[in-house]
């Protein structure tokens, strides 16, 4: 069997949970069928059991409005993904860059369609914001491919209730096939290099942030908790590639007002190797996810694999990964009806936040357990293989 496989992100070039979810998929689906994998940027290897390709946006183009040039280079792209020749027996295809490609090859090719989603556009209205219009074609992209499909794949439960809420597919089609986490590679260590590189005093106890400065990871939320917050331990935000000048200016001001009060307030602003997250995760008292729609949320099984509890809010998949006690600590949020991006009430979100990242730095030998727990969770529910075996079953019954 050999499996189309169609993305934006593929290993080096990753900045979000979709890419690491594609990076080890792939890792692991190799050893059990063929790969030809396509993706944005310029990669051209051919090893056992892939072959990966990278396309550039065409060139030759008018020159778009700036905030469809996101649309216009992707749309470029989906198109030569296509018009190079296939030869597979299904088309797998990852976010709604890709959509358009996947729905090409499927009608061209007579390939059946898998669609796994990672996130839903009807769900982060706040694109609008970088894409102007453009986010309406990444919503029409979207609904075409999830009602074209064969097979979509929700990456939890609470991702696989929000498709079924927004489109008209039949409850046979989507199925539940989890993300996983790389357990040999994410543990804890003891190196800290990395941490004196950036600036990170490992000897003071800290709470941990790693994600994109979006609207959906509640990053701003976090940062107004930081005045809510005991003294006596650091916060480090590895944050970077802000989604709107708007929000960037909005993180900027945050911090500064943050460091104002208090001085172990560590900002890391780009996005940090593997290597480095680890001694991240490996040295933070406690990790924080304070996001506002997340379907699944691999950061916090990268922690859990590095002994370190977590504080997360009890959003989309959230609750299938971090469980409510024993692994870490789920903080409610009730969102606004008006803005599904911003919680009812900020204040008392971000006071809960605080509440629970200090009950938990004034218990050491509940962080030890949790750890202990979350690291035992992840090794024994979320493995990369059994998620690939997963995947070329579901492959199978389509061809």
């Amino acid at each position: 069997m050999r499996a189309l496989i169609l993305t934006n992100e593929f290993p080096p070039s990753i900045y979000g949970g979709a890419g690491v979810h594609v990076g080890e998929l792939t890792r692991a689906l190799r050893t059990l069928i063929e790969l030809d994998i396509r993706t944005f940027g310029e990669h051209d290897t051919t090893e056992p059991g892939w072959r990966v390709r990278g396309y550039p946006p065409a060139t030759g183009l008018p020159e778009p409005l700036p905030q469809l040039r996101p649309l216009s280079a992707a749309l470029s792209r989906d198109v030569a993904m296509v018009t190079d020749p296939v030869d597979a027996d299904l088309v797998h295809a990852h976010t709604w860059y890709v959509h358009l490609a996947a729905v090409l090859a499927k009608l061209a090719y007579g390939l059946p369609l898998v669609v796994t989603v990672h996130s839903l556009e009807p769900l982060r209205p706040w694109k609008r914001e970088q894409l102007g219009g453009g986010y309406d074609v990444s919503a029409w992209v979207e609904r075409t491919a999830l009602t074209m499909a064969d097979a979509v794949i929700a990456v939890s439960e609470g991702t696989r209730g929000d498709i079924l809420r927004h489109f008209p597919i039949a409850t046979e089609r989507v199925h539940v096939i989890g993300n996983g986490v790389d357990a040999e590679f994410f543990h804890p260590v003891r190196e800290t290099d990395a941490l004196d590189r950036h600036g990170v005093d490992p000897s003071v106890p800290y709470v941990l942030f790693v994600g994109r400065i979006t609207r959906q990871k509640g990053i701003v939320h976090l940062v107004r908790a930081i005045q809510h917050l005991d003294p006596g331990f650091g916060v480090v935000l590895c944050a970077g590639q802000p989604d709107t000048p708007e929000i960037a200016a909005e993180m900027t001001a945050g911090v500064e007002a943050a460091r104002s009060t208090r001085p172990n307030v560590v900002w890391i602003p780009e996005m940090v190797s593997r290597e480095d997250v680890r001694q991240l995760y490996s040295h933070a008292a406690v990790f924080c996810c304070p996001s506002v729609y997340e379907p699944f949320g691999i950061i916090n099984l990268e922690a859990g694999a590095c002994e370190t509890p977590v504080v997360a809010s009890a959003v989309g998949g959230i609750p299938e990964v971090i469980v409510d006690g024993e692994t870490g600590l789920l903080v409610p949020v009730e969102l606004s009806d008006a803005d599904p991006m911003q919680p009812a009430d900020a204040d008392r979100f971000e006071r809960n936040l605080a509440g629970a990242i200090n009950a938990l730095m004034a218990d050491p030998p509940a962080r030890t357990a949790m750890g202990r727990a979350g690291r035992r969770r992840a090794v024994e529910r979320f493995s990369w293989a059994a998620i690939a075996e997963a995947t070329v079953d579901l492959y199978r019954s389509l061809v």
